[in-house]
């Protein structure tokens, strides 16, 4: 069961599995036969003189980046030219060949403005075989993922292969095939190109031991951080799940949203002392002072090393479930480096990977608002080079000329002075009507296109800012909201408006019931395609105690979730979702874990069997190293 429900996603997509009912799910995890079938016969295929290199793989990615976002959609990680306008630096490795002779050169990539229409390409990259480039200029065809005829070419057995960058404008690629059988066509997606990956890089279909443990948090965000350390020093043996290299999710230096909402509130002042102990002290807006360092990277995973009975698996992306009645088994997790494969045991479980991942795929209850929902932003921020820095031309990105957008303001025809403080702030924001889960690529190189636009448009255009130039941006898409797992409470704003009292409130909303939406000013001429929001704030008394019985699925009976995944409606979500929250939520978690194991019960068992006890840990606050009580 555990491979043939995986498998249905990469043959159906990721979209249509998310509109199946759960009843439906199961029904069609009875096809895995069928996908077993397919495996069979791709395996039985011969697959010599096929030899396929993954970009991550690569020994050296010079200044390419490592981005596995869109595994789930597009089949595996990629390497992306991040560079801001600047070429970067090649990524080289050594391939060796069945035996010298000709081949045919296939590479996985696409033009990734092409969706759109949009001219000029600016993805562009070369493929270099002994420091020679093939013919072809890849990422210049395409809207979707594909591999790129790279010709044919006469080579020695071993060779150098490197990517090298032509524009530093987000060009992407996802692998590298060399055939001799210079006819052969590999296939683009689908169940047969996962399958025909792991056969050429010889992964096994056996799963690696990952460890058997007391708790297993998948996501390494602020929520998963505090439930992790919470439980570990509370004695239970954990496993942290991250598919990032460090912690913090929006909260670490590669996306850098800072932290909010209020800790040391009554009546439980200790609960926040956790996530207290995460840094990010320091804080700014996106500008010069928005630093990595602010973000206290290596604090957080100083702290998580420190505890002995805490196993960190960093770069482990989760890619299915092991479920036996009704309850999660184990997880299977692959690294994004290499492809080998885990499977990491558990008796509980905390989902807090924001998008309910492990939910999802364990088949727990969930929702999604499919239509106005906020989307995720790409923060970015300029500097002063301290002389003239010029930047190209970008025809592909949005055309901002002549268009207001918080920076910019038009009077007329003319543009007024510029306004540095407003560019690559949060409310950069789009993707309010596409899906959450399967389109968030497209959300990502939108802001992409809107924030080359905006800087096209002020240097170029109106001649602004002549010594200023790009300095950081993150490649990450910073999510606000996609699936909400069910619980056995659904919080609404109306009860945290109303200061509906919960018996087993357990953490403080302090932060105003925040929903975001396009802000109409700009939006003229890209509706439906908005890039800049608004937010719109609900006001209540805080702070409002929130219920237990949100942190746990209504369906999957050892499954514990803490983050923006949480059971609340998508205008509660304003108030829950801030990050200091969140953790707040891990807090809770990690002490009702160990309730669990400490009477033998299951996360809804707390609640209807030992409420008392969890009131007097909450009292109690989590095992920290900061003073108790401290309010952030």
């Amino acid at each position: 069961m555990l491979y043939a429900v995986r498998s249905l996603f990469v043959i159906f997509g990721k979209e249509t599995m998310n509109n199946i009912p759960r009843r439906e799910f199961m029904k069609l995890a009875g096809m895995g036969a069928a996908v077993w079938g397919l495996s069979q016969r791709v395996l039985a295929a011969p697959a010599g003189g096929l030899v396929l290199v993954e970009a991550e793989n690569f020994q050296q990615l010079g200044g390419w980046v490592l981005d596995q976002e869109f595994m789930d959609q597009m089949g595996s990680p990629y390497l992306l030219a991040h560079g801001l306008g600047e070429p970067v630096a090649d990524a080289t490795t050594t391939v060796t060949l069945p035996a010298p002779g000709t081949y045919r050169v296939w590479v996985r990539t696409c033009d990734w403005v092409a969706k759109w229409q949009a001219p000029g390409a600016p993805g562009k990259f070369l493929v270099l075989l002994n420091g020679k480039p093939l013919k072809t200029v890849f990422g210049t065809a395409g809207a979707a993922w594909h591999w790129q005829d790279g010709g044919t070419v006469t080579m020695s057995e071993k060779i150098t292969l490197a990517l090298r960058d032509l524009t530093g404008f987000e060009g992407r690629c996802d692998a590298i095939l060399f055939s001799q059988d210079v006819n052969f066509l590999p296939p683009h997606d689908g169940a047969e190109l996962a399958v025909l990956r792991r056969q050429l890089l010889g992964l096994s279909e056996q799963l690696d031991d990952g460890g058997s443990y007391e708790l297993v948090v998948v996501g390494g965000g602020v929520a998963g951080v505090c439930a992790a350390l919470t439980a570990a020093r509370s004695g239970l043996k954990v496993a942290l799940v991250h598919n990032r290299p460090v912690v913090g999710g929006n909260n670490s230096s590669e996306i850098r949203v800072n932290l909010a909402g209020k800790t040391g509130q009554a009546p439980f002042p200790n609960i926040g002392n956790v996530v207290n102990e995460l840094g990010n002290k320091r804080q700014a807006p996106p500008g010069p002072e928005n630093k990595a360092e602010n973000f206290d990277d290596a604090l957080r995973m100083k702290l998580l090393r420190a505890e002995s009975n805490l196993h960190l698996l960093l770069w482990q992306q989760l890619v299915a479930t092991e479920v036996n009645d009704g309850r999660i088994v184990a997880i299977v997790a692959q690294d994004v480096r290499t492809g080998r494969r885990i499977r990491v045991t558990g008796e509980l479980f905390a989902d807090c990977t924001g998008d309910g991942q492990l939910g999802f795929l364990a088949g727990a209850d969930f929702e999604v608002t499919r239509k106005q929902h906020m989307g995720p932003s790409n923060i970015w921020q300029l500097r002063d080079a301290g002389g003239p820095v010029a930047f190209p031309r970008c025809i592909w990105a949005l055309d901002l000329s002549g268009k207001p957008f918080p920076g910019r303001a038009v009077r007329g025809e003319k543009p007024l002075p510029a306004d540095l403080t407003k560019l690559g702030q949060w409310y950069w924001e789009t993707g309010f009507d596409l899906d959450p889960i399967t389109e968030v690529e497209a959300m990502r190189d939108w802001n992409f296109r809107a924030m080359y636009g905006a800087w096209d448009s002020l240097k170029n255009v109106d001649g602004e800012f002549p010594h200023h130039q790009l300095e950081w941006a993150t490649y990450l898409a910073g999510k606000r909201e996609s699936r909400r797992l069910l619980g056995d409470v659904l919080l609404t704003a109306e009860e945290i408006v109303g200061q509906r009292i919960f018996e087993d409130a357990c953490f403080p909303c302090t932060w105003d019931l925040d929903r975001h939406y396009p802000d109409l000013r700009y939006a003229k001429g890209f509706e439906g395609r908005e890039f800049i929001s608004e937010a719109h704030f609900g006001k209540f008394k805080p702070p409002y105690w929130a219920p237990y019985r949100c942190l746990y699925s209504r369906n999957i009976p050892n499954l514990f979730m803490a983050g923006r995944d949480i059971s609340v409606t998508h205008d509660a979500l304003g108030t829950v979702r801030v990050m200091r929250t969140c953790g707040m939520m891990g807090e809770v978690v990690g002490l009702a874990a160990t309730l669990c194991r400490q009477h033998g019960v299951l996360p809804r068992g707390v609640y209807e069997k030992h409420l008392a006890k969890l009131t007097a840990a909450l009292g109690k606050g989590a095992p920290s190293k900061v003073a108790f009580g401290a309010a952030c």
